[in-house]
């Protein structure tokens, strides 16, 4: 009887089993039944920590990021901040003219200032990332030097695979340059992990908490990653969303982030919905079931 106990103990090690936890390839069966018969493509990143267990699906596909970017331009002008370049407390002054410009495009910014403003770059900040404000979001292209200054930035930091070539005003302007601002999920989950572990300083500790607070504050997305959690859950995030084109077309529908189950049990998690043919309702549900699945996976642990 002792020895077939430590045979059984010693199969299930060799096998990655464990009766009391979820091993990542049953995640992953339940993330592709998630996809299975959509029309979408689906590029799914996942780490879990502190175990650094990964699973990738299509998370080296090229996928348009839209409004994903925002995460990265943040971290262009934060590290700005950091050399002393530009202050949170700097004043911008935001014309009426520049407010009618952007009317059209999605922005919470130019809905409350119809006349124009003055903001400190920190509420710059905030409507860009927290609200995903495009008027916010090219006022902070201009301050760094533009999108290109913003690429290399993030590539200086060691992750390549990520195109930033056109402001939110110009991608709007033409579909098919969304595709053009493109990462892998695989990239985008590295970002994260750099930005979160803030190794090699990153950012200084105030910029940091800064971006900390202003993620988990993102009032968007509220049906994506966020969509089947339990409200308590910490979740810093940052979406994107192209909308639909003439022939019902979704570019992208995206959400990326950090996922806490607790202080110690948390995933880096990204999910880009591209080329869709599904509703705006099927492409957030596919986000937000991986998301669940993610926290079910770490409450296993």
């Amino acid at each position: 009887m002792r020895k077939r106990y430590f045979f059984w103990c010693w199969l299930s090690l060799l096998m990655g089993g464990s009766s009391y936890g979820q091993t990542m390839e049953e995640l992953r069966e339940q993330i592709v039944q998630v996809l299975h018969n959509k029309s979408a493509t689906v590029g799914v990143a996942i780490q879990i920590l502190p175990s650094k267990d990964t699973l990738m699906i299509h998370s080296k596909l090229r996928v348009p990021m839209q409004s994903v970017y925002k995460f990265h331009v943040a971290l262009a002008v934060l590290h700005q901040v950091d050399l002393g370049v530009l202050s949170l407390q700097k004043r911008i002054n935001i014309s009426e003219a520049k407010v009618k410009d952007y009317r059209h495009l999605y922005s919470p910014l130019c809905r409350k200032y119809l006349q124009g403003t003055t903001l400190t770059l920190a509420e710059v900040l905030s409507y860009a990332v927290a609200q995903s404000d495009n008027l916010a979001c090219d006022i902070l292209f201009e301050l760094v030097g533009g999108p290109k200054a913003v690429q290399t930035y993030i590539h200086q930091l060691g992750i390549k695979e990520v195109a930033i070539l056109h402001t939110e005003k110009d991608m709007q302007a033409n579909w098919q340059r969304q595709f053009e601002n493109w990462t892998t999920a695989s990239a985008a989950n590295r970002l994260l992990a750099l930005f979160f572990e803030n190794k090699k300083h990153l950012l200084s500790k105030e910029s940091h908490g800064f971006l900390w607070r202003t993620m988990k504050a993102t009032d968007t997305g509220k049906t994506s990653l966020r969509g089947m959690l339990p409200k308590q859950v910490v979740l810093a995030h940052k979406t994107g969303h192209s909308g639909k084109n003439a022939a019902g077309l979704t570019g992208a529908v995206n959400d990326i982030g950090v996922l806490f189950f607790s202080a110690s049990s948390y995933a880096y998690i990204s999910v880009f919905v591209s080329n869709s043919k599904e509703s705006d309702t099927t492409n957030e549900k596919i986000i937000a079931s991986i998301a669940k699945l993610t926290y079910d996976y770490l409450k296993k642990q």
